[in-house]
């Protein structure tokens, strides 16, 4: 393998990764060279663990729930414990409460909020106090790297989604400051929007082939791409959120401003705003620059199904 590509001698963390993309995403790991930490509630995270070792790999499965805060801490000495270093965090957990607005209870929203979005900060945080400490022991940057998994859902929003939406636009929140906050000690941090038919996507996604033969919406082929963001290779890539799915990656630029306008005054009254912004958003379409291809790739025209 390619000197850039190789994770030999590298420790992983991949919450969520009992089956679908987070099994997917630590297996592509193991392949790279990694010894991985396979997280998921249950059973789930020992069994993939046993499919790495079985494959000639090193891992080792903890059960747990992300959403409890100490998980973190745990996920990240027993990488240090057991195999001497941390050095690529795939924080995936999830579930879903879909439900409208209208119908969504407070446990429909906390449940997905502390899976999805604390989660995510939870092991982010144990990751960064250890690679502080480790970048002051040695004297400058260490080999860090943080892929966050966000959802098409942020940028568009999804009717049934609520909760699931709020908590993905979150995590990209939390990647940005991620990657500002820990890129002097070494850390990359990067987000990406997956589409894969897992057993939370398998009702959405119909079965296809592309050139190769390999599924369209085959889990695979995001973890081939997490395996290159934890990579070398990606030295130079950090802050960045990507949507990837079949035979594309997509890299999303950051928002834009799209109008501004400006009191003649100074000072706007109630008569200005209506006499500027009003006619600008009755139409709007003829002002707009995206490219035609923006919303044709990337909406999912209202469904915004998760990975």
């Amino acid at each position: 393998m390619n000197a850039d590509l190789t994770l030999a001698g590298r420790t992983a963390i991949v919450t969520g990764a009992g089956a679908g993309l987070g099994r997917s995403e630590a297996l592509a790991l193991a392949a790279q060279g990694a010894a991985v930490v396979v997280n998921d509630i249950g059973p789930a995270a020992e069994e993939v663990a046993g499919e790495i070792r079985e494959r000639g790999g090193r891992a080792v499965g903890v059960a747990g729930d992300v959403g409890d805060w100490a998980l973190g801490d745990k996920l990240v000495q027993t990488a240090v414990e057991t195999f001497g270093s941390l050095d690529v965090l795939v924080n995936n957990a999830g579930v879903l409460r879909d439900k409208m607005l209208f119908n969504l209870s407070e446990s429909d929203w906390d449940d997905v909020v502390r899976v999805h979005l604390k989660g995510h900060a939870a092991v982010s945080r144990a990751a960064a106090v250890h690679w502080r400490a480790a970048s002051k022991a040695a004297g400058g940057p260490v080999y860090g790297r943080v892929v966050n998994t966000a959802s098409e859902a942020f940028l568009f929003g999804s009717a049934g989604q609520p909760n699931y939406s709020a908590a993905k636009a979150g995590i990209v929140a939390l990647t940005l400051s991620t990657a500002q906050g820990l890129g002097r000690y070494g850390v990359r941090a990067n987000a990406i929007c997956p589409r894969a038919r897992t057993a939370m996507t398998e009702a959405s996604f119909a079965e296809g082939t592309s050139p190769g033969g390999l599924d369209a919406m085959a889990p695979e082929r995001v973890g081939t791409f997490v395996g290159y963001l934890a990579s070398p290779a990606a030295e130079k890539i950090s802050g960045q959120v990507f949507v990837v799915y079949g035979d594309m990656v997509a890299l999303m630029a950051a928002p834009t401003v799209e109008r501004k306008f400006t009191a003649d005054s100074g000072v706007f009254s109630p008569e200005e705003f209506a006499a500027q912004v009003t006619p600008y958003f009755e139409d709007r379409e003829a002002h707009r620059t995206y490219a035609a291809w923006d919303v044709a790739a990337l909406d999912t025209t209202g469904t915004n199904t998760p990975r």
